[in-house]
C-alpha cells in the first residue's frame, strides 16, 4: 500500500471520473472510498478508463471501499461488498473496511443509497444489536473469498482493537483513523504498530470540512498554525506537506483529497524529505485531542470514543 494517497470523500460526482483518471496520470496508485461517499462508480469510471488507455494496471493500484453502518449483519455484508464492487468494476478490494463500529438500521440499497445516518424522515437511524465479532466473520468470509485481499477497521479504538485480536481468525490488517496535530493518538498508533497492524490516517489537515456534524468552529485552521508555518519554512515545503510527512515518516499511510492538479501533485510529493526530532517534538505540543469526525456529535448513542 503506497504511503501518500487520494481520499474520495467529497469529491464531486460530476468531476470524481475524470479527478481519478487524472490522479493516476500524475501517480496516484491508492484509492479510499466508500459507500457513504456515494461518487464509487465515478471513480470506477475513472480508474477503467485509466486502465483502458494503457496508464496503469490494475494489479498497480491499491483499491480502498468500506463496509457502512446499515450493513454490519452477516447476510449484509456480503450483499454490500459485492454491490460496491460492482459500482467500481472490479473483482476484489484490495482493501476492505468497516467504516465505523456502529450499527445501526438496515436500509436496503434499492431503497436509498448511499442510506446516510438517517431515515426517509431525517430522524436518526436507531442502533441495532448487532456486535462487531458477528461482523468481523463476515468480512473474513470476504477475504475467504478474494472479494477482499485485505480486511480492516476504521475508527476503533485499543479497547476494541484489542478484542477483536482474541476472537479474529485474520487479524484486523490496517487501522484507519483520524490523524492530525490536535489529535495525535499516539497511544492508539503504538498499540496498533505493536499488533503488526499498518495505520492509515484521514482528515490529517484538521478542522476542514466537519462544520456541518458539530466540530468546533473556533479551531484554527492547521495551515495557518505558526508551528506548521515555522516547519514549513525551515524545510522549503507547504505546511499541507508537512503534514503529511508527519504522518508518513512514521510509516503512516495518508489519503488527502485535492481536485486541483496543483494540489494534487504537491500531495504526491510530499514525502521528499525529512522532519527533525526537533520537528515532532513541536509537533507533537499542538495535540490537544480534538476530534473533528466523532458520532457523538449526532447523537450520544454513538459514543465510540467516550
Amino acid at each position: 500500500m503506497p504511503l501518500v494517497g487520494f481520499g474520495l470523500w467529497k469529491v464531486p460526482n460530476e468531476t470524481c471520473a475524470d479527478t481519478v483518471y487524472n490522479a493516476i496520470k500524475m501517480g496516484y496508485r491508492l484509492f479510499d472510498g466508500a459507500c457513504d461517499y456515494g461518487n464509487e462508480k465515478e471513480a470506477g469510471e475513472g480508474v477503467r478508463r485509466a486502465i483502458a488507455d494503457g496508464l496503469v494496471k490494475r494489479e498497480e493500484l491499491f483499491i480502498t471501499s468500506k463496509l457502512w453502518n446499515t450493513f454490519h449483519a452477516h447476510d449484509h455484508v456480503k450483499q454490500l461488498a459485492k454491490k460496491q464492487l460492482q459500482d467500481w468494476g472490479l473483482d476484489y478490494f484490495d482493501l476492505y473496511l468497516v467504516h465505523f463500529p456502529i450499527a445501526i438500521q438496515y436500509v436496503a440499497p434499492e431503497h436509498r443509497y448511499p442510506p446516510t445516518w438517517w431515515d426517509d424522515e431525517g430522524r436518526l437511524l436507531p442502533p441495532v444489536n448487532v456486535p462487531m465479532q458477528e461482523t468481523w466473520s463476515a468480512m473474513e468470509e470476504l477475504a475467504d473469498e478474494g472479494l477482499a485481499h485485505n480486511i480492516g477497521v476504521s475508527n476503533v479504538c485499543g479497547g476494541l482493537l484489542l478484542d477483536m485480536f482474541r476472537y479474529a481468525r485474520i487479524p484486523p490488517q490496517v487501522l484507519q483513523v483520524e490523524l492530525h496535530p490536535y489529535n495525535s493518538q499516539a497511544a492508539l498508533i503504538k498499540v496498533a504498530q505493536l499488533l503488526g497492524v499498518v495505520v492509515t490516517g484521514y482528515s490529517q489537515f484538521g478542522p476542514m470540512g466537519y462544520r456541518e456534524i458539530g466540530a468546533d468552529k473556533n479551531t484554527g485552521l492547521l495551515f495557518d498554525h505558526p508551528v506548521i508555518q515555522k516547519v514549513a519554512q525551515a524545510h522549503g515545503k507547504t505546511p499541507a506537506q508537512v503534514l503529511l510527512r508527519w504522518l508518513t515518516q512514521r510509516n503512516i499511510t495518508v489519503m488527502p483529497k485535492a481536485t486541483r492538479n496543483d494540489l494534487l501533485q504537491e500531495n504526491l510529493r510530499s514525502d521528499d524529505f525529512q522532519l527533525t526530532d526537533e520537528d515532532f517534538k513541536q509537533i507533537a505540543s499542538l495535540n490537544i485531542n480534538r476530534r473533528f469526525n466523532d458520532p457523538a456529535d449526532l447523537d450520544t448513542k454513538f459514543s465510540i470514543f467516550a
